[in-house]
């Protein structure tokens, strides 16, 4: 009974934890898009030019997910710079795409109020650079955003697509929204894929 009671109580916490978390990050600052078109779960956005921290790391996605995210904390958080510099917030989502074999890239969107020439210094292997603006086809879905997923909402997007006789302009991106300690169901991720916008 008492190691019942333990566990009941040790599963509160870490609900109340999650939701702590969970609540955090909702009300993190996201880039504005204008929708298109929503069918089901598939959306066409327009995004406007994005401000952004990049860094690419190689290895499995995963290793290189979490080398890339200490790299580009280190940057907001003011870790690598003198002291007293300043911290940036941190937004969502954070982005990832594969740009080579075993090469990935992920980048921090920065807040809206900075632009390159407000932000602080990078290092070196970090760039600070403005992605255009673009019309990106998404497909959202909760869950760990594991690999196997990642794969499995790709090429639902892209069959979508080709329902619709639009055409990628590139490869896929993936974002995501949530601290890890979110619990899945809670999660919000996100396939990316570029398209062509309306002339």
């Amino acid at each position: 009974m008492r190691i019942g009671r333990w566990i009941a109580a040790g599963l509160g916490l870490a609900a109340i934890g999650a939701a702590a978390v969970y609540a955090q990050y909702r009300n993190t600052e996201e880039p504005e898009y204008a929708l298109v078109r929503a069918e089901g779960e598939f959306e066409l956005r327009d995004y406007p030019a994005l401000v952004v921290a990049e860094v690419t790391s190689s290895g499995d996605r995963q290793r290189a997910s979490g080398a890339s995210f200490r790299r580009l904390a280190a940057y907001i958080f003011a870790q690598d710079r003198p002291k007293g510099g300043e911290s940036i917030a941190m937004t969502a989502p954070v982005l990832q795409q594969e740009t080579g074999k075993g090469a990935w890239r992920m980048r921090f969107v920065m807040p809206a109020k900075y632009s390159l020439a407000t932000l602080p210094p990078a290092p070196a292997d970090i760039s600070l650079t403005e992605v255009p603006a673009r019309r990106m086809a998404a497909i959202r879905f909760s869950g760990n955003g594991g690999s196997a997923d990642l794969a499995t909402r790709e090429a639902q997007l892209r069959g979508w697509l080709a329902g619709q006789g639009i055409v990628p302009e590139g490869e896929a991106e993936f974002a995501f929204y949530d601290a890890p300690m979110v619990p899945g169901p809670l999660r919000r991720n996100e396939v990316l894929i570029p398209v062509p916008a309306a002339k």
